[in-house]
């Protein structure tokens, strides 16, 4: 059967990752902001990902705080409000970089918008080095323009530094027919092709992220961010996640 077989994907190790995170999972319990002891927890399970040899860089939501196409919605101008969401992103990026070096990483913030009184500007070249010296850089403001997600911002941001993987961290252990909390008889795939996940809507990342990393030849790795050692686990090859390729 080509949509999963459920057979659990091989180990592999990943020398370079981009893990991408919702900014709702910044929230821990909350219904809105920034929960201190998630970001420290995921602060964690990213410091142990670099220790074990990972070069790691991050992309994160800004739902927690502010949704463009919510204010979109509501009448805002669209603009107007993407960039108020992008603004949302360089404030988590700044609240997981305080989370790492509080355990002892090292991290870097680079934004897509040029804000040099707070982060570094986002430049390639100085990304890249950034993680060769063993710091995780957390890229900020999604692509810098309006009209773009931060899936398709992470998609991006992995093809230009040559990752091996996107991990996705999301609410459930990897992607499912229909959503698990509401179909008690979803069914969960270990393997899917990056057509199977556009052909069905199945909702894991935007068309035009998934479409970049087909043209790339990056895989996308979903497992659960509220699993304890659960991106240790997949990166080693022996959690439970779906990983969709060619």
């Amino acid at each position: 059967m080509s949509l999963a077989e459920h057979q659990s994907p091989a180990p592999r190790i990943y020398k370079r990752v981009l893990l991408k995170i919702s900014g709702e999972a910044l929230m821990g319990d909350g219904q809105y902001g920034i929960d201190q002891a998630t970001c420290e927890r995921m602060a964690h399970e990213v410091v142990d990902a670099v220790n074990a040899g990972t070069e790691m860089c991050l992309v994160i939501g800004g739902g927690n705080i502010f949704r463009g196409m919510q204010g979109a919605a509501k009448g805002m101008e669209r603009a107007s409000a993407d960039y108020m969401g992008m603004l949302a992103t360089v404030m988590n990026a700044l609240a997981m970089q305080n989370a790492i070096e509080a355990i002892g990483g090292r991290a870097r913030v680079l934004s897509a918008i040029p804000m040099v009184t707070v982060c570094e500007p986002y430049i390639r070249r100085r990304a890249m080095r950034h993680m060769e010296k063993g710091r995780i850089v957390i890229f900020a403001a999604g692509t810098g323009n309006p009209f773009f997600t931060t899936d398709t911002a992470a998609a991006l941001r992995a093809a230009e530094m040559g990752c091996d993987a996107l991990f996705k961290g999301t609410q459930v252990d990897g992607v499912y027919s229909a959503d698990p909390k509401k179909v008690k008889d979803a069914t969960r795939y270990d393997r899917l092709t990056y057509h199977e996940v556009i052909a069905r809507d199945l909702r894991v990342m935007d068309t035009s992220a998934i479409s970049l990393m087909r043209d790339n030849g990056i895989p996308i790795v979903v497992f659960s961010i509220h699993t304890r050692g659960g991106l240790a686990d997949v990166l080693a090859g022996r959690g439970v996640c779906t990983t969709i390729s060619d």
